[in-house]
């Protein structure tokens, strides 16, 4: 008796407000997506072909936030179709860097950058995926890292948890044996409170890490912000320094610090 053959499990890949560039980290991760490509089932992944099927999907990777009405009942499509749905980088994650917008006035924006902003149909702020519909995982970065999307893509398709850390920049500058910028040179940087991931590309090179990979699983920007200003940075300059491709999740980690 033959034995039957089981379905390749479904990914889907998709795309909210952003830049493209996490979906461009899956393409190219190259040799390993090949391997991976006979593994799965791609069902949509409209960066890479235009052929698409219906769902229901085992996996869906959602890249961008949610910035209008239309991305906002996507989503819950999308959240309705999936089986497990991880979100990449920091748009979805956090809102990304078009979350600037939550502290200013939309309607300013939109009547001084379109000459038609009748034409424009957007919500007050850019949100995570996460406020609208369940998420299985998010994955952090702008962009994300390659080692850490196969990691999670591999996770759960063979139907485990994600190893991916939750410490730290600093953790992976005493890793690859970087000098602490801040201690040898005085350098704002960011990286006691920002997740690791990015292999501390910026502090190797000598400049303060900037946080793309938002807030680490432990941060203490009471005891980090003196030390910026200990190092030349006024309130205006510290304010501006998190308010970058993570401003809503670092803002947001400022209001739970406040007393």
């Amino acid at each position: 008796m033959d034995t039957p053959t089981l379905a390749a499990p479904t990914l889907a890949i998709w795309k909210l407000a952003s830049c493209d560039g996490c979906q461009l980290t899956l393409l190219d991760c190259e040799d390993e997506l090949l391997a991976l490509a006979g593994q799965v089932d791609i069902a949509h992944f409209l960066e890479a072909s235009s052929a698409v099927r219906p769902g229901p999907y085992d996996l869906s990777l959602v890249e961008g936030s949610v910035t209008t009405a239309a991305d906002a009942e996507r989503v819950r499509s999308i959240r309705a179709e999936s089986r497990r749905l991880v979100t990449i980088g920091a748009c979805a994650t956090a809102g990304g860097i078009q979350a600037l917008r939550n502290f200013a006035d939309v309607e300013e924006f939109r009547r001084t950058v379109y000459a038609r902003p009748d034409y424009i149909e957007t919500l007050a702020t850019s949100t995570p995926v996460s406020a609208h519909v369940n998420v299985d995982f998010e994955l952090r970065g702008c962009p994300i890292d390659r080692g850490q999307l196969l990691e999670v893509i591999t996770a759960y398709l063979s139907g485990r948890k994600p190893d991916i850390p939750n410490h730290s920049v600093c953790f992976a500058c005493k890793r690859r044996g970087t000098v602490c910028v801040t201690v040898a040179h005085g350098t704002p940087c960011l990286g006691p409170v920002t997740h690791a991931g990015c292999g501390a590309i910026c502090p190797a090179y000598g400049r303060g890490c900037y946080g793309c990979f938002g807030p680490s699983g432990s941060v203490n920007l009471p005891a980090l912000i003196p030390l910026l200003h200990r190092d030349g940075m006024d309130d205006r300059d510290v304010e501006r320094l998190l308010r970058t491709f993570n401003a809503a999740a670092f803002d947001r980690e400022a209001k739970e610090a406040t007393p």
